[in-house]
């Protein structure tokens, strides 16, 4: 079974030895610092490359949306899902990897209306953009659907928490897990730091005892009692803190910039994110 280390080690290794070189690496302290491209969810994928390469983020978390077609019913998308050939997926690998960005997550959020088929095809996604991690806004009821395929797969499937207490979705502690529960060590978790925070729970204390099932978690800033999304500094979510458990413990998870308050240009806003980590953990 191929641990975490192993993930984290595969997915940085993907990258050429020469584009290595030519670019900037943003893994500060160890921490490798990126974004989900929803952040750039303003501008197509190519535009969304190209931003990350003008801020200097040399790793990413490929959203769905930057993939699938955006204005396709449910059986449209569905259709297209099983039947877009998995060479469209090569070549949005072989983006990245001209781009010098290491591609180390895709978001595909397993839900319960999802077939058989097209849970499979997920993972089958994920083989051809060359990610040892997917990522899911999924229902809890999901993850034991999941599990066999993901342990066919070798293949972490990281589900993502938001903050409003629903029945069936992933917001507290005891939703991650009843997920894990009689699952395999494939079923982990993407904690959302900021929509913990604002659901009244601590990321630092979470991520202090179940970090070795959480490859993924995303930055935001938020306030507590479901506060709006703020800039980073400006909430109550312990970015500094969490980055610096990361630096110090040598954690191998993912930290992911995912921009969702309002500023007036994205690349400047997400830039901004940036250098308040890399201040962070200076």
């Amino acid at each position: 079974m191929l641990t975490r280390r192993d993930i984290y080690r595969m997915s940085l290794a993907a990258l050429p030895t020469g584009l290595l070189a030519a670019k900037a690496d943003s893994r500060i302290r160890g921490v490798a610092i990126g974004a989900q491209s929803y952040s750039f969810r303003d501008r197509s994928l190519e535009e969304a490359i190209k931003a990350m390469n003008e801020i200097g983020l040399t790793y990413c978390e490929l959203w769905s949306g930057h993939v699938e077609p955006r204005k396709a019913g449910r059986e449209e998308l569905r259709k297209w899902r099983l039947e877009t050939p998995l060479k469209t997926f090569q070549e949005i690998r072989d983006k990245f990897r001209k781009a010098g960005i290491t591609l180390c997550a895709y978001n595909y959020s397993f839900r319960d209306d999802f077939t058989d088929e097209e849970i499979a095809r997920g993972f089958e996604m994920a083989k051809a953009l060359g990610v040892q991690i997917i990522t899911a806004s999924a229902t809890v009821s999901v993850a034991k659907r999941v599990d066999p395929y993901a342990q066919k797969a070798r293949i972490t499937v990281a589900m993502h928490n938001h903050s409003v207490i629903r029945p069936n979705e992933f917001a507290r502690p005891e939703d991650f897990e009843e997920a894990m529960r009689g699952t395999s060590r494939y079923i982990g978790v993407n904690l959302d730091i900021g929509h913990f925070v604002a659901a009244g729970y601590d990321p630092v204390d979470y991520i202090e005892k179940h970090h070795d099932r959480i490859p993924v978690i995303h930055l935001k800033d938020r306030k507590k009692n479901q506060g709006p999304n703020v800039p980073f500094g400006e909430g109550e979510t312990p970015i500094r803190e969490v980055l610096q458990l990361i630096a110090r413990k040598r954690l191998k998870i993912y930290a992911m910039i995912e921009y969702e308050y309002k500023g007036a240009d994205t690349v400047q806003e997400v830039r901004r994110c940036y250098e308040y980590c890399r201040k962070a953990l200076a």
